[in-house]
Formats: structure tokens, sequence, C-alpha cells
């Protein structure tokens, strides 16, 4: 599962926040562009199906009182759930439904104010999508890019090679690009990877417009709130503020587990994740105690997540004990291990964040 919550803003600075959500729910729209009525997905709350676009716009637009500038109008979560989770729920949009409006529980409860904030204070209004593409940020566009680029040289060459402007052999040319093809690292169908292509599988996921006011347009309930950097003194005693987003993340999956009796692996659970920030070592003593099969399968989605379990110099007898059957190195090599080790847990927390919860 893959939560991401933002503020939505425009300007090149990302300093100016969106005084209209006009932009976001068209943008939404773009799925049902040419689709019949009856298979379109439309906007939804905790207890309506269809809402018009233009609703959701009136909505949110209007409940922004006391709102300065530069403050966030709106808030956006996209739930991501896993090809796994999706299989799980045989990729039905009616449970996707179902699960976040008991999602949007867990957000209103993990807010800290004066009062207990519930799902009846949360304004939102949420959208499922089917389809997804590749962004050129992405790794797999990324590790293409060099064989694109060669590829995009020769197919020019070739051009004028046919045209005579150019001496040389097409054939030839065409040979070296369909070797190119074949050694790029990352392909569907046979086509190479490319930013816009449409991803495989299920792609099926949630957009949540949140209003930054609650339903009365009185106070702020902003998710960007630490709970932890926030305490005020209520009644001579001390009241956290702010929203608690390890509570929400933890929430969100205990939820869809429990709702569709979905078993989680140690390594898919974001508590799991969340360890390996705090506490890398703990983290891989738990590894090694985990029964035969279940380390296996956790040191496999390691291996999926491109973490380098099997580099040399990389904190061995911790990883050893883990089961990761490193090579053994020089006892005389300490600085080269440590660097090493060092370059794992970069390695790792980028693909903890961009293959879990986060934000």
């Amino acid at each position: 599962m893959h939560i991401n919550i933002t503020a939505q803003k425009i300007g090149k600075d990302h300093e100016t926040y969106n005084s209209s959500v006009t932009d976001y729910v068209n943008y939404l729209e773009k799925e049902n562009e040419g689709k019949h009525s009856e298979l379109q997905e439309h906007f939804f709350d905790q207890n309506n199906d269809r809402i018009s676009p233009e609703t959701v716009i009136s909505e949110i637009d209007g409940n922004t009182k006391k709102l300065k500038k530069r403050d966030p109008k709106f808030y956006s979560i996209v739930v991501s759930p896993s090809a796994k989770e999706l299989k799980h729920i045989n990729n039905d949009p009616a449970l996707l439904r179902a699960y976040t409006r008991e999602l949007m529980k867990d957000y209103a409860a993990s807010f800290y104010r004066d009062r207990k904030v519930t799902v009846d204070d949360i304004k939102y209004y949420a959208k499922i999508e089917h389809k997804r593409t590749y962004r050129g940020f992405e790794k797999k566009i990324k590790e293409n890019k060099p064989y694109l680029k060669r590829i995009a040289n020769l197919n020019n060459d070739k051009a004028k090679v046919e045209r005579g402007e150019l001496k040389g052999s097409a054939k030839k040319i065409q040979r070296e690009i369909n070797r190119l093809i074949e050694k790029a690292p990352h392909k569907i169908n046979g086509k190479l990877v490319t930013e816009g292509m449409k991803k495989e599988g299920f792609q099926t996921h949630v957009h949540i417009i949140i209003s930054r006011k609650d339903v009365t347009n009185t106070y702020s309930l902003s998710p960007n709130s630490q709970h932890r950097k926030n305490v005020t003194i209520l009644n001579g005693k001390e009241q956290k503020q702010g929203f608690d987003r390890n509570k929400f993340f933890d929430a969100a999956e205990q939820r869809f587990d429990k709702i569709f009796k979905f078993e989680r692996g140690f390594i898919d659970k974001y508590s799991t994740k969340n360890l390996y920030r705090k506490d890398p070592k703990k983290f891989f003593a738990i590894v090694t105690g985990l029964p035969t099969n279940e380390r296996e399968l956790t040191l496999k989605s390691l291996h999926k997540l491109n973490i380098p379990t099997n580099q040399k110099g990389v904190a061995l007898k911790l990883f050893e004990k883990a089961g990761l059957n490193l090579p053994s190195i020089p006892t005389n090599k300490v600085q080269l291990a440590i660097k090493a080790f060092n370059k794992l847990k970069k390695g790792m927390k980028r693909a903890i964040e961009s293959g879990s919860i986060g934000v």
C-alpha cells in the first residue's frame, strides 16, 4: 500500500497554493473522456456514490473561510494498493470505495485537537482511476534513457542515409538499433518503456480531495501539522495538536487487512519499513529470527526493491546472521565495509520511500 499526502500548489516556486480545485478536478475527469456514462467513475464521498465535478468544485472552493492566499485550500491523498492487494480484492472498485470510506474514519481519528475529530467533520470527495503512465523521474525511464537517446540518433542517421545525405548502410544501422532494443533493460511487449507509456497490470488507485477546513467552514484540519511538534496548554494540561501520519499509515494497512482478510507479509508492513528507518540493526535482527520461509520471502522482497543485499563489505556479521550469505572480506578493510553499508542504507531508504506508504 502506498499513500501519498500533498497540498496542491501552483507556480514554479511551489509557494503559491491553488485558489480553486478546478484544474485538479478536470485532471481527474480525464479517464471518463469518451466513455458511456455507465462505464465512468464518479466522485463519491462518505454517503453518496455519484457526485458531479461541478459540485466538487463548488463545495471545495466555497469552504475556505479565513484562509490566507498562501494557505493550502485543499489536500490530496492518493491511495495506491499494491498489485497483491488489488488481486486479493479482484480489482473491484466497489470494494475500494467501501475501503476508502473506512480509511477516512482513520484519517479523522489521526487528528489531535481539543475535541474529537470524526469523519463527519471532514469534507472530502474521492475518485477511482484505473490507469497509470510512466513518468520521467521513474527508475525504468531513467535506465532506458541512454538507449532511447542512442536509438533516436541512429534513426536520424538512418533517415539521412536513406535520403542520400549521409554515407553508410541503413541495414547496418537498423541492426544496431535492434541490438540496443534487445539490450535495453525495460520493455513491454517488445517495446522500450518510455515516458507516457501505459503501465501493465492492475493500476487502480484512489484520489481523495480534502478541504483544509472542516464541514462547517470553521476550523482548520491540516495533515501537514505534525502532532509531535505541536503542544498547547488547555485548562492547565498539555494538549497535543496536529496530525499523526504514522498512526494513519498503520491504520490504513490494518483496516485493509481486517476488512478483506489480507495476510500481509513482514516486509510489506509500514511498521517494518519504518523500523528500518529508525533502527536498521534491530530490523535485521528481527529478520534473523523469522521462520525460514518468511525470511526467504523477505530477502526476495528486498531484492525486488533493488536493495543490494549481496554487496561485499556490508556489515558482514549482521547480514550473515540475517541469512544473506555474503562473501567474506578482509578484516583490514573496515572503511570499505562502512562505506558500502552507508551506500546500502541510502539505497534502501530510497526504495522504502518509493515502494511503501510514504509522504
